[in-house]
């Protein structure tokens, strides 16, 4: 455990004196624990829509004829699926976890900016409401898919200004801005507001992850951003920087858009890779396995995703000596991440695992990581990726990187510090229920996709073959059941906030700062700032956690 010198952490500051207000979550607060709870419940609420979104999508496709929902409501639903499960609820929980960890990780007492964190989390109801809301406009809503490449984004047959594609990107460029805010506060906070005696080595390496995804948003978002707003110039302003028969070039767009959401996938999966690093110690009684270098990997993915975005190209014409140079940088890439791989089964192997509900979703989003990542060095291999192009594999594959890993991942986080963000215990056999659901319904919903897409089943289609039939009805069963497995989840959560067992201080006997004040903690975090004296007890040591590890 990291030692400290702070009177800060006796057992009268483990008492929180002011309870915290449900009210204070409709505020305009500049707490960061309120911001963050705000973003994570937020973020859910549109993890919901998308997901009744998925759900009827898959109600579509259980048969091979189109005969629930018309095809225009296909494209809508499809377009809007991905844009608000990647804007709506990928990056704000995301926030929502470094806002709420960060500063107690790290010693501080809140984010370097408090109002300007305040106002990044006050667009995102604003971009995700424009998002569902663009379905009420003249013309209905985008329905160019989330990529929303031109020309056929750039097509207004409705010739109404105010339409949906228009909404659409406008919501984009807020989501972009509100991104933007919160990278400059979190990487200003990591770097300038860390406790004294907190050297680069000594942060946890959740903090260690936020930071390097963060980085990424601030070198590779702008590029999005800007060309959403030459999208929307196009759209309904008359220029044609991406119209051809002006002069344009569509395939511009293709390079803004995946220059940054190549990267915006390790901008989601490194904060998790950090969950998984805080995780499995805990709960496998070891420390971290090879500290120093799961840090720095973190750095190495985040300066290698400038430099693999054409991978998402070799399709669109892209030069031979191009593809060979894209190809070796995406396979390289999963060296570092190969890397995080091995040191948490090695942290995992000969511990004293204890199969709680956070361990659970850990485990579980680690045996799917290593399955999506199998299918991305594939993917890499230009050959592969020209023959199964536009196909389901590729959408199975992307499903269980978000969903498989990511969301897993975001689970355990959820479930391992809920106790220190509410100050209440969960109910451990609604949350392992939640887990077997969750897991069975991945494999089933997702697995399918890849034997689809080998058979050239297309992507993005409401009706299909008749072959391809019997994998689409085990997909359509697995999106139901991963529906269901939500229910479990919110039971849990809102019992437990509302009627739940008090939680402990500490009651993982885990490690870190944030473990050793009051849950919840008090609206400053520490009455005095700690002082770091030692090595963080579980990343550079050696020998096992024992059992009186606790606060």
């Amino acid at each position: 455990m990291t030692q400290i010198t702070s009177e800060a952490l006796s057992h009268e500051a483990h008492t929180s004196e002011i309870p915290l207000s449900w009210r204070r979550y409709f505020s305009f607060s500049t707490d960061h624990k309120v911001i963050g709870i705000q973003y994570i419940v937020t973020a859910f609420f549109f993890f919901l829509v998308a997901g009744i979104f998925a759900m009827i999508m898959r109600g579509e496709l259980i048969t091979p004829e189109t005969d629930l929902i018309d095809r225009t409501v296909y494209n809508a639903l499809f377009t809007m699926h991905g844009t608000i499960m990647l804007f709506g609820w990928m990056f704000p929980v995301l926030a929502g976890f470094a806002n709420y960890l960060v500063p107690l990780m790290i010693g501080a007492r809140d984010m370097a900016f408090p109002r300007l964190n305040a106002v990044a989390f006050w667009l995102v109801p604003v971009f995700g409401s424009l998002f569902i809301l663009s379905f009420l406009v003249p013309g209905g809503p985008a329905q160019a898919g989330w990529w929303s490449y031109p020309p056929v984004s750039a097509q207004n047959p409705s010739g109404q200004w105010l339409n949906g594609e228009f909404i659409w990107l406008l919501a984009v460029v807020i989501s972009g801005v509100s991104s933007i805010m919160g990278a400059v506060n979190i990487v200003t906070t990591i770097v300038r507001m860390r406790c004294p005696g907190m050297g680069w080595f000594k942060m946890p390496v959740f903090v260690w992850t936020v930071l390097a995804a963060q980085i990424i948003q601030l070198f590779g978002l702008p590029a999005l951003t800007a060309g959403s707003v030459m999208l929307l110039c196009d759209l309904s302003f008359g220029t044609t920087f991406f119209d051809p028969a002006q002069g344009g070039d569509p395939v511009l767009f293709q390079h803004f858009f995946w220059f940054y959401s190549h990267p915006a996938v390790y901008v989601m999966i490194l904060p998790v890779f950090g969950i998984f690093s805080e995780v499995f110690p805990v709960y496998a009684r070891k420390p971290l396995f090879g500290y120093k270098v799961v840090a720095i990997s973190s750095l190495i993915i985040t300066g290698l995703s400038a430099v693999v975005w054409v991978h998402h190209m070799f399709a669109s014409g892209t030069p031979g000596w191009m593809r060979m140079l894209f190809m070796f940088s995406t396979m390289l890439i999963s060296v570092p991440t190969g890397i995080k791989v091995f040191a948490w089964v090695g942290t995992i192997w000969g511990g004293k695992l204890r199969l709680d509900t956070a361990m659970l979703f850990a485990l579980g989003g680690l045996i799917n990581f290593v399955f999506a990542g199998i299918t991305g060095i594939m993917l890499s291999s230009v050959p592969i990726d020209i023959h199964v192009n536009n196909t389901y594999f590729v959408v199975g594959h992307f499903h269980y990187v978000i969903y498989g890993a990511i969301v897993f991942g975001l689970y355990a986080g959820i479930y391992h510090w809920f106790p220190k963000m509410t100050g209440k215990m969960y109910y451990e056999g609604l949350g392992k229920l939640h887990f077997w659901l969750t897991f069975l319904g991945t494999a089933l919903n997702f697995l399918p996709m890849h034997p689809l897409g080998l058979m050239g089943m297309p992507r993005r289609v409401a009706s299909y073959d008749p072959e391809f039939a019997f994998w689409n009805v085990l997909a359509s069963i697995g999106a139901f059941v991963l529906g269901m497995s939500t229910l479990p989840f919110l039971v849990n959560v809102f019992a437990a906030w509302i009627a739940g067992k008090q939680a402990p201080d500490n009651p993982w006997r885990a490690i870190g700062l944030e473990w050793l004040v009051s849950s919840p903690p008090d609206v400053e975090n520490f009455e005095e700032i700690p002082i770091i004296v030692s090595e963080p007890y579980g990343y550079g040591k050696s020998e096992p956690l024992t059992e009186n590890m606790g606060g």
